[in-house]
């Protein structure tokens, strides 16, 4: 079996291609720089991961609260979140040759055009934000949200008049963010587009430290249910200028990503109370906390970020695996099962035969009651389908043949080891789950 460390992108990005489950965007005109669409099998892995990260981070706790925050907001918003000044910039340079736009701190020479040897221009600082207009007449400015964490932030009133929680509490959102990156690059992992799954969780000043600990464990738990191996992530401290102005200590877990090295799949920062602080003085609202005895505070923060397209990428990344099973080399994705985006696919022996293909649809209706996320597959030979759900992850194949409709029992087949057993039909459930 081939160690993922040997696994090239570009092994990951023709099969994510192949099997539908990432496409370019706007592919059919020639794409466009940063932009990717989710295929059926892509969306539903990603659904998946989404649905694992609220299960454990939100439903599974009582001191978290959900929300989902509009894209477009006043833009006074990101004015106090320092958002819309040097803050949220990157250093930009232009060949003055050819005028192709680069990111200063991305190129070996800053002198030199990489692409035709010109002269590079003087560094210029470029906001990140997309600037759009808002209104029938144009004249309101807006943007498409950068984080997620500001509609969090501008909330933090609501949640705490209507739900009452007590300290310490967290606010979670899933949800788009928009950045206009110079270089856009690395297939999902620098987009103009994405999707954060985010935590801003509220503390007392005096607790941080305590709760930056426990939600440094809670991430490592989580790397586990995407089943990333802890040998290819790491934690890395931020810190000098790559702190970002309001957090007073961040940790970035990086994967070590094939052809890339390590680099940050998800954050944990202490934000102290700034965020809160420069909303009160900019909308002049008392955004605070009053507990029991009437005393009142402004809740630090303790903030775990993750990328959602990021951590698709590297569970795409893990679970590439290449194997000897059989006489060729099989190349299957080592999904975690709750992950697949199909959990089971039931086959005829042969299509050509309607007495086994409507015995195989009467066992898939069966076992798609209980297991939602099931094929049917009757499309080439066996051996084919099997090659084919291998590489899109699934771990059960069921095959319906002759002695079936003599003795009600069914072929099984694991995904991982290609093994095969004979099981009864009245088993079938309860074996898959």
């Amino acid at each position: 079996m081939e160690n993922t460390k040997d696994t090239t992108m570009e092994k990951v990005v023709s099969l994510a291609k192949r099997r539908g489950f990432i496409f370019q965007g706007s592919e059919i005109y020639g794409g466009l720089a940063g932009a990717w669409d989710y295929g059926p099998l892509g969306v539903t892995l990603k659904n998946n991961i989404k649905r694992a990260w609220w299960r454990m981070f939100v439903e599974e706790r009582d001191d978290m609260y959900g929300l989902d925050a509009a894209i477009l907001m006043n833009e006074k918003v990101w004015e106090a979140s320092g958002h819309t000044g040097a803050g949220f910039t990157d250093p930009l340079v232009e060949c003055e040759k050819c005028h192709k736009r680069y990111r200063e701190d991305h190129l070996e020479s800053t002198e030199k055009c990489p692409e035709c040897g010109g002269k590079l221009g003087e560094k210029k600082d470029f906001n990140l934000m997309f600037e759009t207009k808002v209104g029938a007449q144009g004249n309101a400015k807006s943007y498409l949200r950068p984080e997620t964490a500001q509609g969090i932030f501008v909330n933090f009133k609501n949640v705490v008049d209507t739900m009452r929680p007590k300290l310490p509490f967290g606010i979670a959102q899933i949800g788009k963010a928009f950045r206009n990156e110079i270089a856009p690059r690395e297939f999902l992992f620098r987009t103009r587009e994405f999707e954060q799954m985010e935590i801003e969780y509220f503390v007392y000043e005096n607790d941080w430290e305590h709760f930056f600990e426990e939600w440094r464990i809670r991430i490592w738990n989580w790397i586990d249910v995407l089943g990333l191996s802890h040998e290819r992530v790491r934690e890395v401290d931020v810190v000098g200028n790559d702190l970002a102005h309001y957090s007073k200590k961040t940790i970035d877990f990086e994967y070590d990503f094939p052809g890339k090295g390590f680099d940050e799949l998800s954050g944990l920062a202490y934000r102290t109370a700034h965020d809160l602080e420069s909303h009160i003085k900019g909308s002049g609202q008392r955004l605070v906390y009053t507990d029991a005895e009437g005393k009142t505070t402004v809740p630090h923060v303790i903030e775990p970020s993750f990328g959602l397209d990021r951590a698709v990428m590297a569970v795409l990344t893990q679970s590439y695996t290449e194997d000897n099973l059989g006489k060729d080399t099989r190349v299957f994705l080592k999904l975690p099962k709750d992950l697949a985006p199909v959990k089971v696919a039931v086959f005829p022996l042969m299509k050509n035969k309607p007495e086994l293909v409507a015995k195989a649809r009467e066992v898939y209706e069966e076992v798609k009651k209980i297991i939602p996320n099931s094929m049917f597959d009757d499309n080439g030979n066996v051996g084919k389908r099997y090659r084919r759900q291998d590489e899109i992850g699934t771990p059960w194949c069921v095959t319906v043949d002759f002695d079936t409709l003599e003795d009600n029992t069914v072929t099984l087949r694991n995904r991982d080891t290609g093994e095969q057993e004979r099981i009864a039909l009245s088993a079938l459930i309860a074996e898959l789950h």
